[in-house]
């Protein structure tokens, strides 16, 4: 929320409703260490916002137009808001306050995974119409395999009769292989929704259904294979397509104490055990486990998904074959830190900003409008406290998010002058 908001308001619930309500700001952010997106850092730049949409980014000090809001960012670092590729999302009693926690942790723009299209959209709408105040929700609608083609091809058009551009992950079988019947429908699927200007996610957790869903045409692939290695072959096939993988690198990996899980905070016992990411124990409670002979729970997810990340990773030259999800619902910052930890095993920093931020705004369809901090492109901008070029811990501290031209969290210390002011005396 704006912080020239905050001395009018009489409640917090009542400063982010009025925070919604607000117009884009035509603004100024100075002295910001400027993480483009795009690999390219600005030591110290500025950043003009007029409209809703970045005017300018240059490095040094400028001249600042007259009349422009100024966020003096010295000490911050400024990148393109956090974009969440695939994430199931809902609403109810904890919705209005998860919308905003999302916020500010960062995120800006979140595809729905799944779920009900209709509840989807409303949800959506309540965003844009500011009674949440929540990052840019991007709805999506289901589509079963378990359908004849002519089927899937109705529930395609269905979805593009109420506006909706995404469909849920579409979940192929992993082992051995997908059947054909699924193929065909997934084949059907892709073909309708490539007439209606639908985008298909497909759920793919094994190197052989990403192989077959490529095949059928896919290019969106909500989860890396967690079930075998990828071999150099398979990953070129992705490169090939000009497919991209939505992460969940940390699907595997376990959580150790944890504090808190889901939109309505659940305490986890603070006793040094792994657990998967709805609590229970890991590695036994990893949806759909790896098991050995005996039926054991082996956890090896956690090592496929981070080295196939990688070989997917370098199979293409240009670096745009992996993006950014989480799809758990663990408190927001305790999400990011356990998906940034795995990437950091084997990307860089610079790959890592590449993967949240231009890769994911491909995969959700806006690379043309979000992604990097670039003149044109939708001001979505979040003010880390710190250098976040130095690790993944730097990139939790987002102290300001601005979404399209918005200054919709502000989390700074208030001026001196604020902090101090006193209601005037009534001079009745």
């Amino acid at each position: 929320m704006n912080r020239r908001l905050t001395s009018s308001c009489v409640s917090l619930a009542a400063c982010f409703v009025l925070a919604s309500g607000v117009a884009a700001q035509d603004l100024a952010i100075t002295n910001a260490r400027i993480i483009v997106g795009s690999g390219q850092v600005i030591d110290s730049g500025t950043i003009v916002v007029r409209d809703g949409k970045i005017a300018t980014v240059t490095g040094g000090s400028v001249q600042i137009p007259k009349g422009l809001q100024v966020i003096d960012a010295k000490g911050m670092s400024a990148m393109p808001g956090f974009i969440d590729g695939h994430k199931h999302l809902a609403d109810g009693p904890t919705g209005k306050a998860w919308m905003q926690s999302l916020l500010e942790a960062g995120y800006t723009t979140v595809l729905i995974g799944g779920g009900p299209a209709d509840a989807n959209l409303a949800l959506a709408k309540k965003i844009e119409s500011g009674e949440y105040n929540g990052p840019r929700a991007i709805p999506s609608g289901a589509v079963v395999l378990r359908q004849t083609p002519a089927e899937a091809r109705a529930a395609v058009q269905a979805l593009a009769k109420m506006g909706i551009k995404h469909t849920g992950e579409i979940a192929l079988t992993p082992e051995p292989a997908p059947p054909q019947a699924e193929i065909e429908t997934l084949k059907a699927i892709v073909d309708e929704a490539k007439k209606v200007g639908i985008q298909v996610n497909v759920q793919a957790v094994s190197s052989p259904a990403m192989v077959a869903a490529i095949d059928a045409g896919v290019t969106r692939l909500v989860h890396l294979p967690n079930k075998d290695w990828t071999s150099y072959e398979q990953a070129d096939a992705v490169a090939k397509a000009g497919a991209i993988v939505a992460g969940l690198i940390a699907f595997g990996a376990p959580n150790v104490d944890t504090l808190s899980q889901g939109a309505a905070p659940v305490q986890w016992p603070k006793d040094n055990t792994p657990r998967f990411r709805d609590g229970r124990p890991w590695p036994e409670s990893i949806a759909g486990a790896n098991r050995d002979a005996k039926g054991r729970a082996t956890g090896t997810e956690g090592g496929y998904t981070i080295v196939n990340a990688r070989r997917i990773w370098d199979a293409d030259p240009n670096h745009t074959t992996i993006s950014y999800s989480t799809d758990q619902n663990a408190d927001d910052l305790v999400v990011l830190e356990h998906e940034l930890k795995s990437f950091s095993i084997v990307f860089s920093m610079a790959d890592i900003h590449r993967i949240i931020g231009p890769n994911a705004a491909r995969f959700v369809g806006m690379a043309d409008q979000i992604g990097t901090l670039e003149a044109g492109k939708l001001a979505d901008i979040i003010l880390l406290d710190g250098d976040a070029t130095k690790n993944v811990y730097e990139m939790l501290k987002t102290k300001v998010v601005l979404k399209q031209g918005k200054i919709v969290v502000d989390k700074r210390p208030p001026p001196p002058a604020a902090a101090t002011a006193r209601p005037a005396r009534s001079t009745r």
